[in-house]
């Protein structure tokens, strides 16, 4: 049987998540813990982060980003914090722990990212992607 385009989506993301998930046990998170403390300790650089930014960034729903955001805050890697302006919002704040462990999760993440691009050009990965992207967007709506 020839996979179609959505069998390729779902064992590409199968191995991806194999993948980091083995990666980043020793730190004792999850690939997708792993990619969302990144991503948060990544982006308070430049400003808030909160729960919202996280389900848009990952395309999660509310009470995935709760589950895994609460299991990182649990774990010790992030705290909540209220702002001023609006007692209803908790920005995400990554402790000491997060950042000591970030350069490590870094680079697992860009050691995946370099097996699953190896041996692809630029024009290749280019292409991937605005194709991923389009998918991605035919899905939206």
């Amino acid at each position: 049987m020839q996979k179609n385009c959505g069998m390729w989506i779902n064992v590409l993301s199968h191995k991806v998540k194999k993948y980091v998930n083995a990666q980043l046990s020793e730190i004792g998170i999850t690939g997708v813990q792993g990619m969302v403390l990144h991503y948060v300790i990544l982006h308070n650089a430049t400003g808030a982060v909160f729960q919202k930014d996280v389900e848009d960034a990952f395309s999660l729903n509310r009470s995935t980003a709760t589950g895994i955001l609460q299991l990182l805050e649990k774990g010790g890697f992030l705290r909540r914090e209220p702002v001023a302006y609006d007692a209803r919002l908790k920005r995400l704040i990554p402790t000491e722990k997060a950042s000591h462990l970030d350069a490590r999760m870094e680079e697992y993440l860009r050691q995946m990212e370099q097996r699953l691009t190896r041996g692809l050009t630029a024009e290749q990965l280019t292409q991937f992607k605005e194709t991923a992207a389009c998918m991605s967007a035919n899905l939206n709506g």
